[in-house]
């Protein structure tokens, strides 16, 4: 999953997008609104986690003109303000914002605001099962045969995207996408290291990753690499 994070305070800024990044998430950070509203409209976002009080264009404008604009007219967006009075919440509330989190607040909250909303905003199945693995789209934990999967954030990323599209394929870019940030230092072709890893560590488990040339990679329950 990638988020977009436009947060102008640059201390919270790291620590929210490290925290996130330690979880599987792709996060992207900028400091304004008026760069939301490029990255916005130039790259493909799961949610939003937008900052109200923002130089160049304030949050609430930021929100409005996000709405007007078909590509992200339904992007699940989580408002993150110190503006904690009722008539700026329902001011973002009545722009079409998701949900909303004053600060100061808790990571864990935070993540579970977002997962409950990535949740709802999209049409995969609470428990995905292929052959032993069991993957838990609301916690983003995956086990097989019972056991929790030791996967790092970025394999966690990978595999998310696939179940995500169970049984159809996802093209080398898009995966990259999902799981690399625009300011990591990385080239497409890592995504294959990744998927090399996620294909060891589910060996024995009957679901696979397999090449789909031209097409990309897809997750099904039987599959030959190509």
């Amino acid at each position: 999953m990638r988020l977009l994070l436009v947060e102008d305070h640059a201390d919270l800024a790291i620590w929210v997008s490290k925290t996130l990044r330690q979880s599987g998430f792709a996060v992207d950070v900028v400091g304004r609104g008026d760069h939301a509203l490029t990255s916005l409209l130039t790259q493909a976002y799961d949610l939003a986690i937008l900052d109200l009080s923002l130089p160049g264009i304030d949050g609430l404008e930021v929100l409005r003109r996000m709405r007007s604009q078909e590509k992200t007219a339904r992007l699940p967006v989580l408002i993150l303000t110190a503006r904690s009075t009722l008539e700026d919440k329902v001011k973002g509330l009545n722009l079409g914002a998701d949900d909303y989190l004053a600060k100061p607040f808790e990571v864990a909250e935070l993540e579970a605001r977002i997962k409950s909303l990535l949740r709802r905003s999209g049409n995969v199945m609470p428990m995905v099962h292929v052959g032993q693995l069991e993957f838990d789209t609301t916690n983003r934990l995956a086990t097989v045969g019972g056991k929790a999967l030791a996967l790092t954030p970025r394999e966690l990323a990978v595999l998310e995207a696939l179940v995500s599209r169970l049984g159809k394929p996802v093209s080398r870019n898009a995966l990259f996408e999902k799981v690399f940030s625009f300011d990591d230092d990385a080239r497409v072709e890592a995504i294959e290291i990744y998927v090399h890893r996620l294909r060891k560590k589910l060996e024995g488990s009957g679901a696979f990753v397999s090449t789909l040339r031209g097409l990309g990679y897809v997750l099904s329950e039987s599959g030959n690499e190509a």
